[in-house]
């Protein structure tokens, strides 16, 4: 059996590059832990988003999750307020409440998200695109109305933008 596996094929740590990963709204986001790696507790993705970029505000019916800000500088919106964010600082969005993040520096942000009751990491490999050996970014346009259909069934709205 391969070391930092048990018999029941959860992993019990990820080595840098290890896990899936795919593009999703311009983002890169490993899967770092799965809900099976955790026993349905949690899981962990990062993050990777260059200047400028950032989910859509959003809210989880049915998770809550933590933000540690890895490299680069970002803004929450959390609710109705904005926390700055950078190097170190942790953020926390019950389920219910809008959230996002931006990068508002000039070099790519990681952000390390943790997300409980694990699960939601498969919102991210059904809706994103796969990473593929070599390739920098996605491949075109992200289709938005795909992302926000698969969103709802994992419980997630993306509110329209306000006019």
């Amino acid at each position: 059996m391969p070391e930092g596996q048990s018999s029941s094929s959860s992993r019990t740590h990820t080595a840098p590059g290890e896990g899936e990963s795919v593009w999703l709204i311009g983002d890169l986001i490993e899967v770092r832990l799965s809900a099976e790696d955790t026993g349905g507790a949690y899981s962990m993705i990062e993050e990777t988003t260059p200047p400028g970029g950032g989910p859509p505000p959003h809210r989880h019916a049915n998770e809550d999750e933590a933000f540690c800000v890895l490299e680069g500088e970002v803004e929450f919106l959390l609710g109705g307020g904005t926390v700055p964010a950078d190097v170190g600082t942790c953020v926390h969005a019950p389920r219910g409440t809008l959230h996002t993040f931006r990068n508002v520096g000039t070099s790519p942000s990681r952000v390390l998200a943790v997300i409980t009751p694990g699960g939601f990491e498969r919102f991210f490999l059904e809706a994103g695109e796969p990473v593929t050996e070599g390739s920098s970014g996605p491949e075109g346009p992200p289709d938005v109305g795909r992302i926000v259909e698969i969103g709802r069934r994992y419980g997630l709205e993306i509110p329209p933008p306000p006019e």
